[in-house]
């Protein structure tokens, strides 16, 4: 984990965003609607400083969002995904000592916060899964449709590749691995066909991976999905090699305990393996922890937590258009209403 306030290759301060601050590389998924739902947390009001911390801050589209709206606010930006960072650095120079950009994965936030000497937030992001620049560079392996060195690493300094993984793991944690993290019905048979075209030679690209990946499914099965027959095993991979299941079991806990009352954090999901936990950490915050059946609930054993948004809120029609990537986000927020007894 390392922390800079400003990278040494920032652009300079010109007041307007520079290409990689621009919508033409990086359109962040519902902003209008995360800024609008996070901007009554950081009220200029406040009696101390307020902190917005962006846990997967990419190339910081919704963080210049925030900072634009809120005057008052400062950012702490975090993400595990070094060239990310340094694009983030360079949109988000203008602000100056408003930005304190971090080097680590989120659910290192409380080491984060600790360090920088912030032990609690207003407000807080989690926007999850691939940003637009992991996608759309083809040299990082994430896309199926591009051949490509295998690595699926966010973070390229640290870790297992996805190479590793397909040439190293065994059919029966290969097969729990796709099963687990891709919900693939054929988890079997694929785990099986990687395992032994390894055998003539180790996995290296992406191109080779999928051809035995479709190999793999009968003709009939595909015809009837949708979707890339490659789509849920790369999936599955990522979600593996990233550790993002664990990271997102993390980090919630810790996100909703740093928050002050009136603080607020957000989650964009994009998948239902993504979205699940976030809607069960959300149901237990905002529940009373009364046994049922009381007639009274104490104040003690009240909800510390209210829900802002009513479930999962989805892009509308004109964000659809704008941003087809935003299809399958689900936007959750809920707010501090009281501390923990």
């Amino acid at each position: 984990m390392s922390a800079t306030d400003r990278p040494a290759d920032s652009a300079p301060d010109t007041g307007e965003p520079s290409e990689v601050g621009s919508d033409t590389l990086h359109l962040p998924v519902m902003r209008s609607r995360v800024v609008e739902l996070l901007t009554p947390a950081l009220s200029p009001t406040s009696p101390h400083p307020v902190f917005h911390v962006d846990a997967t801050v990419g190339m910081g589209g919704h963080a210049e969002a925030v900072l634009q709206a809120c005057p008052q606010a400062h950012l702490i930006g975090i993400d595990r995904d070094t060239e990310a960072l340094r694009l983030a650095g360079r949109r988000l120079a203008r602000f100056g000592d408003r930005v304190e950009l971090v080097h680590a994965v989120h659910d290192e936030l409380g080491e984060v916060l600790d360090e920088l000497g912030h032990p609690r937030i207003d407000s807080i992001l989690l926007d999850l899964g691939l940003s637009s620049l992991q996608i759309d560079h083809a040299d990082r392996g994430f896309a199926y449709a591009t051949d490509a060195p295998l690595d699926m690493r966010m973070d390229q300094t640290a870790g297992r590749t996805a190479a590793d993984l397909v040439n190293t793991d065994s059919a029966a944690e290969l097969s729990r691995i796709l099963h687990r993290y891709g919900e693939e019905k054929m988890a079997s048979r694929i785990a099986a066909a990687i395992v032994e075209a390894r055998e003539q030679r180790p996995f290296t690209s992406s191109a080779r991976l999928v051809e035995v990946i479709t190999s793999a499914i009968p003709a009939a099965v595909r015809h009837r999905s949708h979707g890339h027959p490659a789509k849920k095993t790369f999936q599955a991979l990522r979600i593996a090699v990233n550790g993002e299941m664990d990271t997102l079991a993390g980090v919630l806990p810790e996100a909703l305990g740093r928050l002050e009352v009136g603080g607020r954090i957000a989650v964009l999901a994009y998948h239902s393996l993504e979205d699940r936990p976030v809607k069960e950490a959300f149901r237990s915050a905002c529940a009373d922890s009364a046994p049922p059946g009381l007639p009274v609930v104490p104040e003690s054993m009240t909800a510390r937590f209210i829900a802002i948004t009513k479930g999962a809120e989805r892009p509308d029609a004109a964000e659809l258009a704008a941003n087809p990537r935003s299809a399958s986000a689900r936007l959750r927020v809920v707010q501090r209403i009281k501390e923990d007894v």
